[in-house]
This record gives C-alpha cells, structure tokens and sequence, in this order.
C-alpha cells in the first residue's frame, strides 16, 4: 500500500474534507489530491466515488473551496476526489510560461513527447494510479465510481470515461473542451503533449472517440450560453452531431446567462452530484 501524507483534515457537513500528498511513481514526482469522504463513511460502508477534474490553471482546492458540493455529497453519500490539474515543481524548460500548456494545463492524457514524457502522464495517473491509491485509504465501491469535470476537466471527463467506461460508470461535464483537435486550446496542448500525429491526438478527443462507439451510460452536461470560451474553444454543437451519429446517450443543458465561472459551477453541481448517485445507486 502506498503511504499518503494527510496535509489537512476538517470536518465538513459531519464528514472530512481532506489534501493528501504522496509519491508518484506515473508522474514521477509528489503529487496532491483532496478528498470529501461523506458521513456515511464512518459506519465502515463501501460508498460510491465521484472523481472531479478541474480546468485550466486549478489545483486540488478550487472544486474543493469553491463549488459548494460537500453539502450535496454528503446527503447522498458520495466520496469526492479531485486530483490536480498536472504535476507541480519538476523544473522542466517552459512549465510555469503558459497558463494553458505545462503547469496546471495536463490535459489528462500521457505525453509522449520530451521534456514532458517522463512527468506529464496524467491518463496513466487519474485512471490507474490514483483509484487504486484512494480505494487503499478510503472506503470506495471500486464497482462504483464516477468522473466529472469542468472546461479541460470536462474534456478529460469525456474521454476518460468513453475510453474507461467500466472505471468510470457515469460522466457528466461543466462547459467542456469537446474537439480539442478543432480549437485552440487542444491543438497547442496536443502539439505539445503528443507531437504532430493527429491519429494520436483523436485518441483524446471526445467527438473522435465517440466514432468508436457510444459508452451507454447517459452523458449530462451543462453550457453557459454567455460563457466567453463557448464560440472558439467549447463548441457543444460538436459534440451534440457525434454523439447522435454515435447513439449516445446524453442531455446537453444551454443555460442562459451562466458563463465559465464557478459560479456557473455552483448553480448546477447538486444536479450532477445526484446524477451521478442515480447512475451509481447511492
């Protein structure tokens, strides 16, 4: 079992809020994480996880402080986890220049091009290391688990669950990145991360991975109509055309006047929170 260094606990709505560190032997460095574990973990019972993976820029505690989701989680019994965004501090030419490429921008793939192949391996870390760490410490129904996320979170939501979907059983996704190939964002992240292949980079496109075939658990996900990314980063309406062409399941909500902030986030995590639960049988 891997040991984990408990940062901080506080009790939060009867259960724990807690950040943890330990040594990761995908990413090659220290990584940290949070996790919500719910009252309903006291009593000894297998619960069910939802793992939350943030955007561009964030750590382990923007979800955590700002989205307002351990009230929620705690009701319907819940696990939250929410790793960070990339490894931090391992001093590779060019990580801290961008906010959109390097530190705090992994894109939850595993690069293969160096500098970055050694570290970056955050596919390999949210899919593998990191369940099988928290089902060591934490009482996880490893039968049970989720996956959520929000803008490049969202992206690594949707296609970690379509390329995982007995790992992850339900998804759901605040404004996400759903063509990275066609947009800013993903293209300078894939160029970077995976090289000039692009039959590599449609391996970590959601609209692309839905040509292999739908994952059959309903998809739910929230637009801001007034989000200033939706028109040259978010393109919904791609997603929307693959995944009908798929026969996935899915509820794409626009929702007027919300734009990309945690505010938007706030509006709606209980509405994600109890999807996943009914998808989960909390």
């Amino acid at each position: 079992m891997t040991a984990i260094e408990t940062v901080s606990e506080q009790a939060c709505f009867g259960g724990v809020q807690g950040f943890y560190r330990h040594r990761s032997d995908v990413c090659g460095c220290d990584m940290t994480f949070a996790v919500y574990s719910p009252p309903q973990a006291k009593a000894g019972a297998r619960l069910p996880a939802v793992t939350y993976l943030a955007g561009l820029t964030c750590t382990p505690e923007t979800f955590t402080i700002k989205a307002g989701a351990q009230r929620v989680a705690a009701e319907l019994g819940l696990i939250l986890v929410m790793p960070d965004t990339s490894p931090r501090g391992v001093d590779l030419p060019g990580e801290d220049e961008a906010y959109d490429f390097g530190s705090g921008a992994g894109f939850y793939l595993d690069a293969t091009q160096e500098p970055w192949a050694h570290h970056y391996q955050m596919e390999s870390y949210v899919t593998r290391e990191l369940p099988n760490l928290v089902a060591a410490h934490f009482p996880v129904d490893e039968n049970r688990r989720g996956v959520m996320g929000h803008s490049m979170g969202g992206h690594g939501a949707l296609t970690l669950h379509l390329k995982h979907p007995r790992l992850y059983r339900s998804c759901s996704a605040f404004a996400p990145i759903v063509a990275p190939m066609q947009v800013p964002w993903g293209e300078k992240a894939f160029a970077g991360y995976l090289g000039d292949d692009r039959d590599a980079w449609a391996r970590h496109d959601a609209c692309e991975l839905l040509k292999q075939g739908a994952s059959g658990a309903e998809i739910l996900i929230d637009q801001g109509e007034a989000d200033q990314f939706l028109t040259r980063e978010l393109q919904p309406e791609r997603f929307e055309q693959a995944a009908d062409a798929a026969g996935q399941p899915y509820r794409l909500r626009r929702q007027p006047g919300y734009d990309h902030s945690y505010y938007f986030i706030q509006t709606f995590v209980e509405d994600h929170l109890r999807h996943h639960a009914a998808a989960l049988g909390a």
